[in-house]
């Protein structure tokens, strides 16, 4: 191959290198997921657009300030903001700001603007909203604001207008806040977390059907699909912080209240049967991968275990109380007492998770800690197996 033809053949590689992320991007699976945050997104991008022409007109035709510009940029950055504890963000955010626009015009008004005067504002306004109790967000957008207006040199008598355009946009953005939150920010808990107890029933179905079929490619990918639910728990909790926010502080949401929180007391049972599923599925990896045994009865109370999460993740999309799957439960916890004297350690593993995502998902349909923990008999030895398991423990010995 001559010079030219490798450098070639090089720029072409790279040329694929540069484009494989472009295209994963494209992927449908990948524009799904970017459709749907616009989908979650679209009520909060509505406020801030409608918050910021608000604030504009409300300055300008109400007030007659010729050029509001710092009135829709608060309200943008303050409806930016998600909801949980939004209002008191948007408070303490709209203070920061004032601050910031304040110190800027008083000292551009007496000193003018220079190298000088852009110093002392950032360093005032910064200090003065620590002093007001701002975090750090809060503490560089006052710093911000200040330079910006030490930098935009006011027109004659509108030095303290800015400042006004500030507050306006504020108290246009809490007003927004308040009475207009997103419409489905109160469903949306209950969707989520139907939505992550299905996929933890998908997965315990997929692990028992690999390890019915000794597929341990399978299994790894049940793995995967197991370690991936705490970004689905992450997206819940903030969706339940912020459901709960709308219904107590938005009039016309509050009657959704009591249903957020009990979704919002979901949320410590569901992540225990999540790490519980997930050291399942990892020891089912490990017996697979060591060839060890692991007896039928065992991968049946894994799937009956899928089937049943799955049944409360339908009953959770449809905001019902989840209380259908208990017998469910019940059932597989019965079948976790008798401990097969032929298990090794992974086994025995898989079946001690088994018990304890029991007792989680027994939280999760409304029954307290102990009145889970008696549904859950202490562990018995199968001292007869059966035909079918003696057969399998004859060809485990050839």
């Amino acid at each position: 191959m001559s010079t030219w033809d490798h450098h070639w053949e090089r720029a072409r590689e790279r040329t694929r290198t540069g484009l494989r992320p472009l295209a994963r991007q494209l992927r449908p699976g990948a524009l799904h997921r970017r459709v749907q945050r616009w989908r979650d997104r679209w009520w909060l991008i509505t406020q801030a657009a409608i918050g910021a022409a608000l604030a504009w007109w409300v300055a300008s035709d109400l007030l007659g300030h010729p050029l509001p510009f710092f009135a829709p940029v608060t309200a943008m950055v303050c409806l930016g903001l998600t909801y949980d504890n939004r209002v008191r963000r948007v408070i303490e955010l709209t203070v920061g700001v004032a601050i910031g626009v304040l110190v800027g015009d008083m000292l551009v008004h007496y000193f003018g603007s220079g190298v000088w005067q852009l110093f002392t504002v950032a360093a005032v306004a910064m200090s003065l909203a620590v002093l007001a109790g701002a975090g750090q967000l809060l503490m560089l957008q006052a710093g911000i604001q200040g330079v910006i207006v030490t930098t935009l040199v006011a027109g004659e008598g509108q030095a303290f207008a800015r400042w006004l355009d500030a507050v306006v946009g504020g108290l246009v953005a809490l007003t927004i806040a308040v009475l207009a939150p997103s419409p489905r920010a109160v469903h949306r808990p209950a969707e989520r977390a139907a939505t992550v107890t299905a996929e933890l029933g998908q997965l315990l179905t997929e692990t028992a059907e690999g390890l019915t079929a000794r597929d341990h490619a399978r299994v790894t990918r049940a793995l995967r699909r197991a370690r991936g639910l705490q970004r689905g728990l992450d997206d819940l909790r903030e969706a339940a912080a912020e459901g709960l926010a709308v219904a107590r502080l938005a009039p016309f949401r509050r009657r959704h209240r009591t249903g957020v929180q009990v979704v919002l007391d979901l949320l410590t049972p569901l992540d225990l049967a999540i790490r519980n599923v997930r050291v399942l599925v990892r020891r089912a990896e490990v017996a697979l991968h060591d060839e060890e045994f692991i007896p039928p009865s065992y991968i049946d109370m894994v799937a009956s275990l899928g089937q049943a999460a799955s049944h409360i993740g339908r009953e959770l999309a449809e905001e019902h109380a989840p209380v259908e799957a208990r017998e469910d439960l019940v059932a597989v916890a019965r079948r976790s007492t008798w401990r097969d004297r032929r298990a090794q350690l992974s086994a025995e593993v898989m079946r001690a998770q088994v018990r304890s995502a029991v007792v989680d998902l027994l939280i999760l349909t409304g029954m307290s800690q102990e009145e889970a923990r008696v549904r859950v008999p202490p562990t018995r030895d199968d001292l007869d197996p059966g035909p079918e398991e003696d057969g399998a423990d004859e060809d485990d010995e050839e």
